[in-house]
C-alpha cells in the first residue's frame, strides 16, 4: 500500500461525501447558494421576531408589576377611593 497517495484519497473521499450529503439535502444544484442565502436571512428574521416577542412580554410584566405596587400603595395609604375608581 503507497502511503504517498493517502492524502490525496482522503481529499478525494471527503470531497465526494461531502457532494453526497449535499444531495441528500438538495442543495446540489445552481440554487443552492441562493436557497441558502434566503434560510439565513429567514432565520435571522425568526431570531429577531423572538428577541422582539421577549422584549415585549418583559416589558409589559413590569408595567404590570408597577401598576399593581401603585395599587398596594394606595390601599396601604388608606385611598381605597383611587382603586375603586
Amino acid at each position: 500500500m503507497e502511503y504517498d497517495n493517502l492524502p490525496g484519497l482522503l481529499e478525494q473521499a471527503s470531497e465526494s461525501g461531502a457532494r453526497r450529503a449535499l444531495a441528500g439535502l438538495g442543495l446540489d444544484d445552481s440554487h443552492a447558494a441562493k436557497d441558502m442565502g434566503e434560510l439565513r436571512e429567514l432565520l435571522s428574521a425568526w431570531r429577531d421576531a423572538k428577541r422582539s416577542a421577549r422584549k415585549a412580554a418583559i416589558g409589559w410584566l413590569v408595567r404590570m408589576g408597577l401598576a399593581l405596587l401603585l395599587i398596594g400603595l394606595a390601599v396601604k395609604m388608606g385611598l381605597p377611593s383611587l382603586v375603586l375608581q
